[in-house]
């Protein structure tokens, strides 16, 4: 079943837009759980972007773990969330997402779930050029990370959503890295009953092989 969010938006969000104290970012990935949000948001939407689509690849030529990027594509469209932040968060979110683009997002291209303002800034963080290569058999997906992002779609878009993610990400024919039980993912996250075998068998449906931690 899929989650309600909670609209427990901050009571000073609207003020604060008004005073152009507000961003927004798209998030597609480990953004999509609450759980793994380190600054003291505003407010968050289910939303889905036209002419993007998700993919795995390696972080940086000299680190092997996977993480996921998204490149445009006319023709496709990826679920996600909208966070709404602090303007002066910004930074911290760059921060987070230290090897990624802060791009525009082209509004006409965006849908919200009940968006609770207007006129704000909309983001979305792409790899930066030189490092859009799709996950090869030198990278690996770190399990916990990987957790972190299937449980958010499963919270947010039920398990229908969660199956759309994985079958349409791509590059997912690559090695997932067991490190569930010592995670190296900074923001893991505690899994409900089922869903680690839920997990394990879409990811390896999809071609993905396990391998254990060294």
């Amino acid at each position: 079943m899929t989650e309600h969010i909670p609209h427990d938006d901050h009571p000073d969000l609207v003020r604060l837009a008004d005073a152009g104290e507000v961003v927004a970012y798209f998030g597609y990935g480990s953004l999509v759980n609450r759980h793994t949000l380190r600054t003291k948001f505003l407010g968050i939407r289910r939303a889905k972007v036209a002419g993007w689509r998700r993919f795995w690849l390696p972080r940086d030529p000299n680190v092997e773990m996977a993480l996921l990027s998204v490149h445009p594509d006319a023709q496709e469209a990826i679920d996600g969330v909208v966070v709404y932040d602090r303007a002066e968060h910004l930074p911290s979110v760059d921060e987070r997402e230290a090897g990624y683009a802060r791009r525009i997002v082209d509004l006409d291209h965006l849908g919200i779930e009940n968006a609770p303002v207007g006129g704000v800034p909309i983001y979305i963080y792409q790899a930066q050029k030189g490092a859009e290569t799709a996950a090869d058999r030198q990278s690996a997906i770190l399990q916990s990370y990987l957790d972190a992002v299937m449980q958010g779609f499963r919270l947010l878009y039920g398990e229908v959503g969660l199956r759309r993610f994985v079958d349409r990400t791509e590059g997912f024919e690559t090695r997932v890295l067991r490190d569930r039980r010592k995670p190296r993912y900074p923001r893991p996250v505690k899994l409900d009953a089922g869903e680690a075998d839920l997990f394990d068998r879409l990811v390896l449906a999809r071609g993905a092989r396990f391998v254990d931690v060294a």
